[in-house]
């Protein structure tokens, strides 16, 4: 039913959205830990989205149509530690340097919010559609 692809589109959307948020949530969580179970310090993680789309015979008139999104996967950033001299520190090495994560407080942050607005459009997109709908439904009377 063509009607609720706008549903479905901002269904996956609000999905996405709340994955890169728990993601966000483990970085900053995760911001001073110096030693995990693989050894070293926390890696950033990053969610990597992808658009999807569905075929159908008036989309392929109009080309190809993006539905939605959807997480491909969630790699670990490979930029490089910071490198802090703590010597006090269990974790520093021979000459007092400790690894910390590679977590921006200010870039978590920043796309916390991003993604928080996202949310919100995904949810105002829902309303909206909705709306329609019982706009529709009642044209029918």
């Amino acid at each position: 039913m063509d009607f609720l692809i706008p549903l479905e589109t901002s269904a996956s959307g609000l999905y996405a959205q709340r994955k890169r948020m728990d993601i966000i949530a483990s970085n900053l969580a995760n911001l001073e830990t110096t030693r995990t179970d693989k050894g070293g310090p926390y890696r950033r993680k990053m969610v990597v989205m992808r658009s999807k789309s569905m075929a159908g015979s008036f989309r392929n008139i109009l080309g190809r149509q993006i539905e939605g999104v959807q997480i491909e996967q969630i790699v670990e950033d490979k930029s490089p530690f910071k490198k802090v001299f703590n010597p006090s520190h269990p974790d520093a090495d021979k000459d007092g340097y400790l690894l910390k994560p590679n977590v921006e407080l200010i870039v978590e942050t920043t796309n916390m919010m991003m993604a928080k607005r996202a949310f919100e459009a995904n949810i105002a997109a829902i309303k909206t559609a909705r709306q329609m709908i019982m706009k529709a439904l009642e044209i029918g009377r």
